[in-house]
């Protein structure tokens, strides 16, 4: 886990691909915000150095209490969340079940929307092999621009596969429709959600389509906003770091 600042908590959920964690997704974004908020950014079960629970493939239920869980043990009373795509869906939930606890949440590139499918591309990307050919072929579904696939982005992604592959193996077995299906919230518990919700979606995210895993949201969140990134894919921290700090650090901001 990567923790930092002393500001308004922020707990940073990371998404769901091989060799996927949390400083490996939000280093760089936290890095450049700064201290102005106590960030936390764990991996999560099955992910990096944290384990699945034994006899458990993970799950909506599992992150989800385990992100209230470590929450509590920091004694952290209120916070807001940060999720990217499999972990926009574990904030959202976090939001249903926590709601005197999550202040705001901020859904990026998010899965949870009730009834959305499994693209191709996400499941291709569950599915790729630890490797050079596994990381290249994943990281050119996640990002529009191919020229951030570079050969030191690659051989970064294959280290990082290679380290978690054993805590990694039991996610996502075939048929991976059931998986994305579990990532769903239903809609009377997105309509019980509180906390204000800022949705960042790329218009060319393949892995959870503009669509099929945002717009649907619209319907079902009380308080949502939803900002749509033109020539994006499905990691606007990357694809458009700055335009996406100064979203999220507005939409965090105290209200004075």
């Amino acid at each position: 886990m990567t923790e930092s600042g002393t500001g308004p908590a922020v707990l940073m959920l990371h998404g769901s691909g091989p060799g996927t964690t949390g400083s490996g997704a939000w280093a760089a974004t936290v890095e450049a915000l700064g201290p102005a908020w106590r960030w936390v950014a764990p991996d999560q079960a099955g992910f990096g150095r944290t384990p699945l629970p034994a006899g458990s493939r993970g799950g909506l239920r599992l992150w989800t209490e385990q992100a209230a869980g470590l929450m509590d043990a920091l004694d952290v009373r209120q916070y807001a969340v940060v999720g990217h795509s499999m972990g926009g869906a574990v904030a959202l939930a976090l939001a249903a079940a926590r709601p005197e606890q999550v202040t705001r949440v901020v859904a990026v590139s998010t899965m949870g929307a009730p009834g959305a499918p499994l693209s191709a591309d996400l499941d291709a990307v569950w599915a790729a092999p630890a490797g050079e050919a596994g990381a290249r072929d994943m990281l050119s579904r996640l990002v529009l621009d191919q020229t951030l696939v570079t050969d030191a982005a690659v051989e970064a992604r294959a280290a990082a596969m290679r380290e978690g592959e054993a805590a990694y193996a039991s996610l996502f077995p075939p048929p991976r429709a059931r998986w994305a299906a579990d990532l769903t919230l239903p809609a009377s518990a997105l309509a019980a959600i509180r906390a204000p919700v800022l949705l960042v979606h790329g218009a060319e995210d393949r892995l959870t389509p503009l669509r099929t895993a945002a717009l649907p949201l619209l319907d079902h969140l009380p308080d949502v906003r939803l900002h749509v990134l033109g020539r994006c894919g499905h990691v606007p921290a990357l694809e458009h770091p700055r335009e996406f700090r100064q979203l999220l650090s507005s939409f965090l901001a105290p209200e004075r």
